[in-house]
């Protein structure tokens, strides 16, 4: 029996060392190599400084920016270290009463746009980090940005469109605009 035991010993310490460090290591030296930008977070860069990830929602209620989509991490909004969605089903009234709120924010920095407001800007994403709107929520937004910003409609429109991506490989997912990108764009005029 302790022979046994030796053997299943050796073993332990065999696979966690196999499991729990060379392979992980082996891992983040091919991403390192391979995919750098990605593995080290897809940070953007503003000035030699850290503004943000590609990755990750940030929040964002200034009338002049394009606003994202709602975040459902707990305690802070876009908290990378507690993704996960708010598991409140369509019949909760916390959903209700959190959607109602939101769309009372989206026509209030925008009175006069009475087109319908897109489900990705009252709704958080299954992981609360999603940095990405729908084109047509983008769409929603262009007349309260230009104006805020004293910009062309078609100014702003253009910028949208160098900013949304199609679908990945032609045919998944669905075509999305990375908020932070588009806004940090805009930025770029006052600089």
């Amino acid at each position: 029996m302790f022979k046994q035991f030796k053997q299943a010993l050796r073993m332990l310490v065999a696979m966690s060392v196999l499991t729990g460090v060379v392979y992980p290591a082996l891992i983040t030296l091919v991403a390192q190599v391979v995919f750098p930008y990605q593995s080290n977070g897809s940070l953007l860069l503003r000035d030699g400084k850290t503004v943000g990830s590609t990755l990750i929602g940030q929040s964002f209620d200034d009338p002049k920016y394009f606003w994202g989509r709602p975040s459902a991490t707990s305690d802070v909004a876009y908290n990378a270290a507690s993704s996960g969605g708010s598991n409140l089903g369509p019949t909760n009234p916390a959903l209700a009463d959190a959607v109602g709120a939101r769309i009372a924010a989206l026509t209030g920095a925008d009175p006069g746009n009475h087109a319908p407001i897109p489900v990705d800007l009252v709704t958080a994403s299954g992981s609360g980090l999603d940095p990405h709107i729908s084109p047509a929520a983008a769409e929603y937004q262009v007349t309260r940005v230009a104006k805020a910003r004293g910009l062309e409609e078609q100014a702003v429109r253009q910028r949208v469109a160098r900013h949304t991506q199609g679908r990945a490989l032609g045919l998944l997912g669905e075509a999305r605009v990375n908020v932070l990108e588009l806004n940090l764009d805009l930025d770029s005029d006052r600089r």
